[in-house]
């Protein structure tokens, strides 16, 4: 049986006392109920404290949870209602583009897979869910990073290597080409990522109007493009897809 870590495990009681029952509790009431000594539950309380997980009442001295957990589980939540309204739309675009479908979301510094379609042949083909992708180089990552104020910081502070001749490494030409992103609302990727193959993707907003994602196609440079620019129909089909998706989520005028 595997060990584990005694203090996470308090840490994790903790969390659980205070998610139950009172919303706020003392110290002594928090050592009693775990049975533990009031200088451990204090450790463990201010390192909870420190990382925004737990909050201390500046009168009363007592504990609730914090900002942060309520951020993670919001995330957490997020992410699959996003994945559960895509489900149907993301299966009707692979079938209408004849192409891979991806969603993905923004995590850390990239792109998280957490939906994928394969495209719809007998071709062998593995499944991505769980993939990062670049956030420079990628239409997804162009996406968020051209509605998502976090995405954009991230992309701009962290490397950009060039993963073909194609790559947009240079931070003025990223914001450049972000700034047509945002006034076309759609992004492309023409061999930037990988040699042969081209991706357009759109972004997925939230009631709030906020970027909570994005979806796109992925397929061979020949079947997805016409000469040096995407296909039209599979521009639209794309959006028209990112739209269907927003308004499920609650977004209005899309």
């Amino acid at each position: 049986m595997a060990r584990t870590i005694q203090s996470l495990e308090r840490a994790a009681a903790v969390l659980r006392l205070l998610a139950g029952g009172e919303r706020r509790l003392g110290l002594s009431e928090i050592a009693s109920a775990l049975d533990l000594a009031k200088g451990t539950a204090h450790g463990l309380l201010r390192t909870l404290q420190q990382e925004g997980f737990v909050e201390q009442e500046q009168v009363t001295g007592r504990y609730q949870l914090g900002a942060e957990l309520l951020r993670l589980g919001n995330s957490y939540l997020d992410v699959h209602e996003l994945r559960a309204r895509a489900l149907v739309w993301t299966d009707d675009l692979a079938r209408s583009s004849g192409e891979s479908v991806y969603l993905g979301v923004l995590h850390q510094q990239g792109v998280l897979i957490v939906h994928h379609v394969f495209r719809p042949d007998d071709s062998r083909q593995v499944l991505e869910v769980g993939a990062m992708q670049p956030l420079h180089s990628t239409a997804l990552g162009k996406v968020l990073s051209a509605y998502d104020p976090v995405a954009l910081s991230e992309a701009l502070e962290g490397e950009r290597p060039a993963f073909t001749e194609r790559t947009v490494t240079e931070p003025d030409r990223f914001e450049k080409l972000l700034e047509t992103v945002r006034a076309r609302g759609w992004a492309a990727d023409v061999e930037e990522t990988w040699d042969g193959l081209a991706s357009v993707a759109a972004p997925i907003h939230d009631r709030r109007r906020m970027p909570v994602g994005a979806v796109g196609i992925t397929g061979a440079v020949e079947r997805v493009c016409e000469g040096d620019e995407l296909i039209p129909r599979l521009v639209a089909a794309v959006r028209d897809t990112a739209r269907a998706v927003s308004r499920d989520l609650g977004a209005q005028r899309f």
